[in-house]
């Protein structure tokens, strides 16, 4: 009975040792803790975001990681009103509290001038092509009018008086101005011979000239590589005949450039006699 009553007294002593050094070895663990998270959150210790809006990005780079913290573009975006290349927005904001170590998010200028291609805007009314500009960026400065067949219908797209071709690319923020139809006036115009023109050219003599283009029409369905190759061969109305301004001029078009010769030939003849 003796040596059993000591027996047991050793496993009790050896359970409460082992107990007490699991808690001694808990409690350290929970310390070490503590310690690594506050190390690792940097737990009370904050910075003051400094003011990087409108500096160019490495100097907001330096600014920054002074501070302890760290910078990241996210995002451009184009504005003429601040310098190409520099901070427009950042967060978190500037003055707000920051932890060390946290990231810093900007977006910033486009360093260069994005451009976008004209979209055709002939023959469209005046709003719906304001708002296919301005989702492309581009701006209507102003509006002038010229007689037309149709009230309302853009005729032209200038830049400082010179016409704006379709697919002509244009700096982001750019400001156009749109010749718009106001209807037929009353003065009587000359139709100009366009034969031997190309489109774009055709379009712009017209358009001097008080009248409008109308229908045009391939004799061959053009493609990618051919569409620069065509030439007006004919015409309606016909060179010289007398119309009122604002009125329509169809156009006939070809790559056969005996076709447009012929007709030059004939309108030539008629001048002359």
């Amino acid at each position: 009975m003796k040596k059993s009553s000591i027996s047991q007294e050793k496993n009790v002593s050896f359970v409460v040792k082992n107990l007490i050094a699991a808690l001694i070895i808990a409690i350290v663990a929970l310390f070490v803790l503590m310690a690594w998270l506050k190390n690792y959150t940097q737990h009370g210790i904050e910075v003051d975001v400094p003011n990087i809006t409108g500096m160019y990005l490495e100097e907001a780079r330096v600014t920054v990681e002074h501070e302890g913290l760290h910078l990241e573009v996210i995002d451009s975006t184009y504005s003429k009103k601040v310098p190409l290349g520099t901070i427009v927005e950042q967060n978190p904001v500037a003055a707000s509290h920051a932890k060390k170590d946290r990231t810093v998010y900007v977006i910033i200028n486009a360093n260069s001038v994005r451009q976008v291609p004209l979209p055709d805007l002939h023959d469209i009314s005046y709003r719906q092509a304001e708002a296919t500009l301005k989702s492309l960026g581009i701006s209507v400065k102003d509006y002038a009018y010229e007689p037309s067949e149709y009230k309302d219908l853009v005729l032209d797209v200038r830049i400082d008086e010179r016409t704006i071709e379709p697919g002509e690319r244009l700096d982001e923020g750019s400001e156009v101005t749109l010749v718009v139809g106001c209807g037929k006036g009353t003065e009587k115009i000359t139709v100009p011979n366009l034969c031997g023109m190309k489109l774009n050219d055709a379009r712009s003599l017209l358009l001097s000239k008080s009248l409008t283009l109308g229908i045009y029409e391939y004799d061959v369905e053009p493609t990618e590589t051919t569409a620069d190759l065509y030439v007006v061969y004919k015409q309606e109305p016909t060179f010289g005949t007398i119309i009122v301004e604002g009125s329509r001029v169809d156009l006939y078009l070809s790559t056969d450039i005996e076709k447009a010769a012929s007709q030059i030939e004939e309108s030539d003849e008629e001048e002359f006699f």
